[in-house]
């Protein structure tokens, strides 16, 4: 790729960056499309998030910010306007200035998410589905789920506050869907979704108890530290269809480069282009 004074920037911010996957696919891709753009990783503890944002905003070529752990959810109440989704989620990944300097927020995990697991076949009417992890990527994917019509779902967080005030944002959204709170066990469940961060580091404890899986059942993660997490592994062995976490990130990029206002592209060809290691 070339830097010249016409690159425009677009901010991966989070904290750590040791995790980051998106400048390994946006950049690649942005050099196969001809586009003069670039993302670039920013490390920002949450202490300083807030001015940070407004602050690398102030850059006139500045696309736009990629938003991930630990600030997704305290994005939003930092924004001008945010979209449904971010309203449902409690969370934002995608910020962009408009032209009256207004600074806007949607969410993108969990259309990237359901994306990835109804292309693999799974049937999301009326499903019964569980979500591990209730912080920024669990909401979102609560969310996207709701919007495709599942039946019923499960939540549970370590924070029991954090399951109970989702359980009451999807209710208020989708008053037909059958909501509860409190239990990880991922037995009878069609989905079963870690969204948590477990995972990222070798000996993490398993989200749920893996001997409650089904085979019959569908095992998401979001976890992207590695291709395929100890959790996976050990669903797989368990004989469960599953989806990596990398899935999530190359199904909800073409939806970003939309909202950024670049050329999109697909999820395949995305992966085709990555340059990703682990």
């Amino acid at each position: 790729m070339r830097i010249n004074g016409h690159t425009e920037l677009i901010a991966h911010i989070g904290y750590p960056t040791h995790s980051f996957k998106a400048p390994m696919i946006y950049n690649p891709y942005f050099a196969q499309a001809g586009v003069n753009a670039m993302v670039v990783p920013m490390g920002c503890k949450s202490e300083d998030f807030p001015a940070f944002l407004r602050s690398v905003f102030a850059l006139t070529n500045m696309r736009g910010a990629l938003i991930t752990m630990p600030h997704k959810v305290s994005t939003v109440a930092l924004l001008d306007e945010v979209s449904p989704t971010v309203l449902v989620a409690g969370a934002c990944n995608a910020v962009k200035r408009t032209a009256d300097g207004k600074l806007v927020g949607d969410m993108f995990d969990g259309a990237g998410f359901v994306r990835g697991v109804q292309r693999k076949g799974l049937q999301l009417q009326g499903a019964r589905v569980l979500v591990v992890g209730c912080g920024g990527v669990g909401c979102a994917i609560a969310a996207s789920l709701a919007a495709a019509g599942i039946g019923e779902i499960q939540l549970f967080d370590v924070n029991a506050a954090s399951a109970g005030q989702l359980g009451a944002r999807l209710q208020k959204h989708y008053p037909a869907l059958t909501v509860h709170t409190g239990s990880n066990d991922p037995a009878g469940y069609d989905l079963v979704v870690n969204a948590t961060p477990m995972g990222m580091n070798a000996g993490d404890p398993l989200p749920v108890d893996v001997s409650r899986l089904q085979p019959s059942s569908f095992v998401g993660e979001v976890v992207m530290a590695s291709e395929t997490t100890a959790f996976l592994a050990a669903a797989q062995a368990r004989g469960c269809p599953t989806q990596v976490g990398s899935d999530m990130l190359f199904e909800q990029i073409p939806a970003y480069l939309e909202f950024f206002g670049f050329p999109t592209t697909t999820a395949e060809n995305l992966r085709s282009v990555a340059q990703l290691s682990y």
